[in-house]
């Protein structure tokens, strides 16, 4: 699915590893004997499959990426166990966003703001939490040293713009959200990002097809 923000950061997170991989596209209305094979459980994607063996989930993906091909670099998760614990843990908490932020959409009614509340106060929570971890702050990001929470955030907001202009209302705001914007939109600049999220024109499209029809929420949009 080509908008799905979960496959997305897999097929980012092969390419900063420059892994040679094989991008199969599923109909999620339609999905394919494969998908429903390799991940009869969840019957989602993103789904790798390695020597002919399934890994699914996106988070596990990107650490199975990470071990499997430990002399590729850059290494997406600090070498300190507790770094380590706590970019999981924000990674976890920017997964919740995403799914927040899809949900606030399908709901908001003629912009209603009040279906964003939530969002916007994780938001708040990952806007101070992260800035602490980060002290130096993300102006250094560049390809060769991009990690697991790069990965993340850039896919699960990186849309952002699309959705603000579909609604017509601010979803992450500079003055509110200075450090994660900064963040989100210093990665979007990355030729490699760049290449991977799809382009603005194609998510504009898609979300006024969906929010024109109502869609129901699906987790792996």
């Amino acid at each position: 699915m080509w908008i799905s923000t979960y496959a997305k950061k897999v097929e980012l997170a092969l390419k900063i590893k420059g892994i040679a991989f094989e991008y199969v596209e599923e109909d999620l209305s339609n999905k394919s004997s494969l998908l429903l094979q390799y991940n009869p459980i969840y019957k989602k994607v993103p789904l790798l499959l390695h020597h002919e063996r399934p890994v699914c989930e996106s988070l596990v993906i990107l650490e199975y990426i990470d071990e499997t091909w430990k002399n590729l670099q850059p290494p997406f998760l600090p070498q300190d166990p507790y770094e380590r614990a706590t970019v999981r843990f924000w990674a976890t908490y920017c997964l919740q966003i995403s799914d927040t932020m899809k949900k606030a959409f399908i709901s908001a009614k003629d912009a209603e703001e009040g279906a964003f509340d939530e969002l916007f106060e994780k938001l708040k929570v990952m806007e101070e939490g992260t800035k602490d971890f980060f002290p130096g702050g993300r102006s250094n990001i560049c390809a060769d040293n991009l990690g697991l929470l790069d990965i993340i955030i850039v896919c699960s907001l990186g849309t952002f713009r699309a959705a603000e202009e579909v609604l017509g209302m601010k979803i992450l705001d500079p003055e509110k959200n200075p450090f994660v914007y900064s963040w989100v939109t210093t990665l979007l600049e990355l030729p490699l990002v760049k290449d991977t999220l799809p382009p603005h024109d194609k998510v504009v499209s898609r979300l006024e097809f969906i929010k024109q029809n109502g869609f129901t929420f699906q987790s792996n949009i």
